[in-house]
């Protein structure tokens, strides 16, 4: 087993951000809210049909035009469903995380250089960008689907890092996904694990002296 790669003990200079789940809410099953009253079904197309699991080759770099016809093969009989993965994808995102965008704000008055890694693909990513102006206070985001390398791969992070033109050792990630936190962690990244809300991030934050008290 791998040992984490030691972490400077001086404290992060930069924060890099998560997206889905950490800064925006996402669910799929919202795409299906009206097209599937019923719970317990709608439970399980989005477990079986349009799944998280099939979602990810979206974020690996597979376009829609790729995706929905093969999927709607496979299940012919949810094909019109299935297309509603595409043409209703905004629905899956409702809105931000509860405080996070504050703690945005907050540093960017601050001038503390903020980034983002997110997992996703390339279609999903031109419709919610726009949508989305909090990550203007972002220098440079990393996509997976433009990039074909997905989180956790290592990857991905050090090519973050050549991009920002930062040292993981200067940079605090912010992820809810543990195997995310902990690729990040053996490179040598600061991170927090987006498990307890917005109020412990900026306990973190500050503990980090990104933030000042409230």
């Amino acid at each position: 087993m791998t040992s984490p790669a030691p972490v400077t003990a001086a404290s992060p200079t930069i924060v890099v951000w998560d997206v889905g789940r950490v800064l925006v809410e996402w669910d799929l099953g919202l795409l299906y809210h009206e097209a599937i009253p019923d719970p317990q079904e709608r439970a399980r197309f989005v477990a079986e049909v349009v799944s998280e699991e099939w979602h990810g080759q979206h974020d690996a770099g597979v376009p829609w035009a790729q995706m929905v016809p093969a999927r709607a093969a496979q299940f012919p009989e949810s094909a019109a469903l299935i297309e509603r993965y595409a043409t209703h994808w905004l629905d899956s995102v409702p809105g931000p995380v509860a405080g996070t965008h504050d703690l945005i704000r907050r540093l960017a008055a601050r001038d503390v250089p903020q980034y983002a890694i997110t997992n996703f693909g390339v279609d999903a990513w031109a419709l919610f960008r726009p949508t989305f102006p909090i990550l203007d206070h972002c220098r440079d985001i990393v996509v997976s689907g433009a990039e074909r390398m997905v989180k956790p791969d290592p990857a991905i992070f050090e090519l973050a890092a050549g991009r920002f033109g930062h040292a993981p050792a200067s940079m605090l990630f912010i992820d809810d996904n543990a195997a995310n936190i902990a690729t990040a962690r053996e490179l040598g990244w600061h991170t927090h694990h987006f498990t307890r809300g917005a109020a412990a991030l900026e306990a973190d934050l500050i503990a980090h002296g990104l933030l000042d008290q409230a």
